[in-house]
């Protein structure tokens, strides 16, 4: 069974956020508003979340663990207070019992209280206010194009990304700079602070920073990623 969900509706729904929200915690893996992230759903936990948030607003909360986590709590390690809450845009069953869903970044939100499990799944009370300004699509034009672009395939050619560079130098610059983050291999703890930058220039700043450090820096160890 397969079915894709109205992308009309997500704009009426940003304003009716959900006060309770799943959190799913995974390493490595960031979420930022209007960005799309799919996820192959096959844990029972997270299946029971899944199916809960189909028939609950479609919204779950993408958070990363902490690095230093306590080696007694792996099965619910702590948790960053800053993540991503994500509307499900697609969704589909395989034969084996997965689901694959494709969440669309809405807003982000830092954890006020986290609540008891429900299913198995962690859950938590979001507090939106600070991230209002998510809601609405960034239409700033970042200075230096050219050079971010320099950086980016510099960047790329070191780390073996493949890429379509028409649609990178097509793309606005709030979806350059969100993908980017999203997809390039960085750090958790870098992903992090991408996630928490105060806006786009910010993150463009730090991403660019990034990008340098590793071309300018070690070239050993490059991952394999598209």
């Amino acid at each position: 069974m397969s079915s894709d969900l109205s992308r009309n509706e997500t704009d009426a729904e940003t304003q009716n956020l959900p006060s309770t929200l799943p959190i799913f915690p995974l390493t490595g893996v960031l979420l930022l508003p209007r960005g799309q992230l799919p996820l192959n759903i096959f844990e029972p936990r997270y299946l029971a979340m899944t199916e809960d948030a189909l028939g609950r607003g479609r919204c779950i909360g993408m958070v990363q663990p902490k690095e230093a986590g306590n080696e007694r709590n792996r099965e619910n390690p702590p948790v960053y207070e800053t993540g991503c809450a994500g509307r499900i845009v697609s969704f589909s069953e395989t034969g084996d019992g997965r689901y694959l869903i494709t969440l669309l970044g809405v807003t982000r939100f830092r954890i006020s209280e986290e609540l008891g499990l429900r299913r198995g799944y962690r859950r938590a009370v979001p507090d939106y206010a600070p991230y209002a300004a998510d809601r609405t699509a960034s239409r700033r034009h970042l200075p230096e194009r050219d050079g971010r672009l320099d950086t980016i395939r510099s960047y790329f050619s070191l780390r073996r990304i493949e890429a379509d560079w028409s649609s990178i130098e097509d793309a606005p610059d709030e979806a350059l700079v969100n993908s980017l983050a999203m997809l390039c291999p960085f750090e958790p703890s870098e992903k992090q602070a991408l996630l928490e930058c105060a806006g786009l220039t910010e993150r463009n700043d730090l991403l660019m920073s990034l990008m340098k450090m590793a071309v300018h820096g070690e070239g050993g160890g490059a991952s394999r990623a598209h």
